[in-house]
């Protein structure tokens, strides 16, 4: 019977979910736009996006240091997001290195969309007898 109880909590200790991929491509492909907008956009084929094409040439044309900052804005961001992630972790009882690891490193990539399933995670709290 001890051996179940720790395995129980070794479990809990360890927890990790990825994150979906519907948001998580969202987050991918939102975070690559900005990069391709800010630090290529002389490349991009502003009339072949359609709507999004003359909006982001406006922005690149009017505002392209504030693009620059939101940009790096967005990484600070994800990083502030990594270290919550860490002080959940250890609030959570996820105590074993490699789930907090990946979770730093998910949160980081994904942001939100990670983020959220940690924040949502009820570690269940054993009875003590």
């Amino acid at each position: 019977m001890v051996a179940a109880k720790s395995e129980v909590g070794k479990a809990g200790t360890a927890y990790f979910r990825p994150a979906r991929p519907l948001p998580s491509l969202v987050t991918v492909l939102g975070l690559g736009y900005f990069a391709w907008v800010v630090f290529w956009p002389q490349s991009i084929p502003y009339q072949s996006l359609g709507p999004l094409g003359p909006f982001t040439q406006y922005l690149v044309d009017h505002h392209h240091t504030l693009l620059h900052s939101g940009y790096w804005l967005a990484w600070l961001i994800h990083i502030g997001e990594s270290l919550y992630a860490m002080v959940l972790c250890k609030s959570k009882g996820i105590t074993d290195g490699q789930a907090q690891l990946l979770w730093f490193l998910q949160t980081f990539l994904f942001g939100i969309a990670s983020l959220s399933i940690l924040i949502a995670y009820r570690p269940k709290h054993q009875k003590r007898t």
